[in-house]
């Protein structure tokens, strides 16, 4: 079996998210931890830990939404289903995250352009695939070359109330993305919004839970080196009591 990483790690950036939401990480090396480590065994001297050295440890303060992670329903909204009760990530059924991965390739789409239900139609013919119940799809923007820089938040296109709708009345409960959010970046749709009026744009590709609930994942890492189908997605995240998301490591894996 083959694995594939695709996650980012958590890091000390501001490029990975707008200005002021970054994770802040405090690194604590081995010299610096050998008195805190004393502390827990009366009587040792520091000589007698082995090269004198402590522990290392990293104290984090961040959101759930850093990093890769993947969001639950109850992010997008109180409600889910036409009504009930929006789950939270501790809540999140476990089989819902190992499917078969599908992958659309949107990384032609401009920035801010927001995908339609036509769009995943055209590229799940291009590609051959049916999609069928417990399907994980990934989509593939142009924002992943953009990681790691400035322009990394505005970069890519979205992906639609009508084309979330699309994959979710199929079955689909989770899906990907390695921009920074499902949606199309908040700046194209700021301006649409002025421009229009339209208060319905805001979020609209993440408000579709509302209809079917669903979980996606965002800031994903290496789609680029998927092929369209033949592999599996296994994105099982870090349970958070009653929250809105929790972080994940998605691995791509290749069966011989």
């Amino acid at each position: 079996m083959r694995l594939v990483d695709l996650s980012r790690p958590l890091e000390n950036t501001e490029y990975a998210d707008p200005p002021g939401l970054g994770p802040k990480i405090a690194y604590t090396g081995h010299d610096d931890s050998a008195e805190q480590v004393l502390g827990f065994f009366p009587g040792v001297t520091r000589d007698q830990l082995p090269g004198g050295e402590g522990w290392a440890v990293e104290t984090v303060a961040l959101s759930t939404h850093n990093g890769t992670h993947l969001d639950a329903p109850y992010h997008f909204h109180s409600t889910m289903d036409g009504g009930k009760r929006a789950i939270t990530i501790d809540e999140v059924p476990l089989e819902w995250c190992w499917g078969q991965g599908v992958k659309l390739d949107f990384r032609h789409f401009g920035d801010g352009y927001v995908a339609t239900a036509k769009d995943v139609e055209d590229e799940l013919a291009r590609i051959g695939h049916t999609l069928r119940e417990g399907d994980i799809v990934l989509v593939n923007t142009a924002a992943a070359e953009a990681y790691g820089t400035p322009a990394y938040v505005g970069t890519g296109c979205g992906m639609g109330r009508e084309a979330t709708l699309y994959l979710t009345e199929r079955g689909v409960r989770v899906t990907g993305t390695d921009a920074w959010s499902w949606d199309a970046p908040f700046i194209h749709t700021a301006r649409k919004v002025a421009e229009t009026g339209d208060a319905s744009l805001i979020w609209e590709g993440h408000r579709a839970g509302m209809v079917r609930g669903y979980c996606h994942m965002e800031k994903m890492a290496a789609l680029e080196t998927l092929p369209a189908t033949g592999f599996e997605v296994v994105c099982f995240p870090v349970k958070v009591k009653d929250a809105s998301a929790g972080w994940c490591r998605p691995v791509a894996m290749f069966r011989d």
